[in-house]
């Protein structure tokens, strides 16, 4: 069983196919796999594509930091609303848990304060 703004969070990412999309890239981009295709294709670019392939590879290293740079953004902005979210869900209910302890302790001290009546003037009676 999930927190409920956790699943709520799922359901809607779910029905939003960029954000799908984003969070694939974004998971591939931060994986060990995505180090290694870019090390070989950069390697046998390097190698055997282009006899000087510095200002080529410069232009589209370049091109694709901007991109992960974007998909790094929409990764925070989706932990940030998230963030937001499970906070905002569990202060709502620390509240209410406060609110239903705060109405329980004050009918145990109702019903102790009737008890120590009823038995100091039960004291009394006999």
């Amino acid at each position: 069983m999930s927190h409920p703004v956790v699943a709520a969070f799922r359901q809607g990412r779910e029905g939003n196919v960029q954000l799908r999309v984003a969070d694939a890239i974004t998971a591939f981009a931060g994986s060990m796999p995505f180090v290694y295709i870019h090390a070989a294709i950069f390697a046998l670019w390097m190698l055997f594509a282009e006899s000087t392939p510095w200002p080529t590879l410069t232009l589209v290293v370049s091109l694709e930091a901007i991109f992960l740079s974007t998909f790094v953004m929409i990764g925070q902005n989706r932990q940030g609303a998230f963030q937001q979210a499970k906070a905002d869900h569990d202060f709502v209910e620390q509240e209410l848990e406060l609110k239903t302890n705060t109405d329980l302790t004050r009918q145990i001290h109702k019903l102790t304060t009737e008890l120590h009546r009823r038995v100091v003037e039960g004291d009394r009676a006999d």
